[in-house]
């Protein structure tokens, strides 16, 4: 039985747009009102459109993550700050939290249950603890994800993303909304004020079950008690003491990769 051709009884946007471009040069079709208005970038990019773009920039990854077939993804965050081990003259601590994020990308993307659909590793596509992981899982050999945005200063993504899943970014939401929308695990290494904004966000989606529970891993104990108190947070009443326990601290990336295996009953 052969597949039935799907019934187009219109033409697409993109067949009209190339009628547009032949039209006859008159005062009236070089106006901008006559402009089709999806390939308007002046009509597209007015305030009012807002809405618009919103939807767009939400859209445009899902619809790439569904052709690449990406079913679920570990979430990693940390400074863009820390050095790789081949900048040099870094601080030998923070060299080493790179290593240990590249290492849990690696190990995480070297799984048996690892096919380039499942467990994907995504950062934020920039550098320091972002491409480490990215690194880490490039390779291992895995597919991994980079979401960028656009910032004052000029951010190009880091070369270890698989291209076809790179993307950039205007509205900070948004992106956030694609960190988790197939997470199954986020992992969160020492870090700025991004860093702090994607966690916390993350924590109070949990904590209002406006997302499902899943393993929240902060790195490196000492760093996070000395940043972060948790645990007066509870004792003043402003959190649950049950709160505490949507997250745990881990040392290593094998610690890591056996939590999120605990998590789901994987070992």
């Amino acid at each position: 039985m052969t597949k039935s051709t799907p019934c187009r009884p219109f033409p697409t946007a993109r067949d009209d747009e190339a009628v547009a471009r032949r039209m006859k040069d008159t005062a009236q079709t070089r106006s901008p009102s006559y402009r089709l208005a999806f390939s308007d970038q002046d009509f597209l990019l007015q305030d009012d459109l807002r809405p618009v773009r919103l939807q767009l920039e939400l859209l445009k990854p899902e619809l790439a993550f569904q052709e690449e077939k990406i079913e679920s993804t570990i979430v990693v965050f940390g400074s863009a700050r820390t050095p790789a081990p081949e900048d040099g003259a870094g601080d030998p601590k923070k060299i080493a939290i790179y290593e240990e994020a590249r290492r849990f990308a690696s190990m995480m993307s070297e799984r048996k249950s690892h096919d380039g659909q499942r467990d994907v590793i995504v950062t934020g596509g920039g550098p320091g603890i972002m491409e480490a992981a990215n690194r880490g899982a490039h390779e291992a050999g895995g597919r991994t994800v980079g979401l960028n945005i656009v910032l004052p200063h000029e951010q190009a993504p880091n070369p270890y993303a698989t291209p076809e899943l790179s993307f950039q970014f205007h509205y900070f939401a948004i992106r956030k909304m694609h960190f988790l929308m197939r997470a199954r695990a986020l992992v969160c290494f020492p870090g700025g004020f991004g860093t702090m904004d994607e966690l916390f966000e993350t924590l109070t989606l949990i904590q209002t079950g406006k997302v499902a529970p899943i393993p929240v891993l902060l790195f490196k104990e000492k760093w996070w008690r000395r940043i972060v108190n948790f645990e007066a947070m509870a004792e003043e009443g402003v959190i649950a003491h049950s709160d505490l326990k949507i997250f745990q601290f881990v040392e290593t990336a094998e610690e890591a990769c056996a939590a999120i295996e605990n998590f789901y009953g994987e070992n």
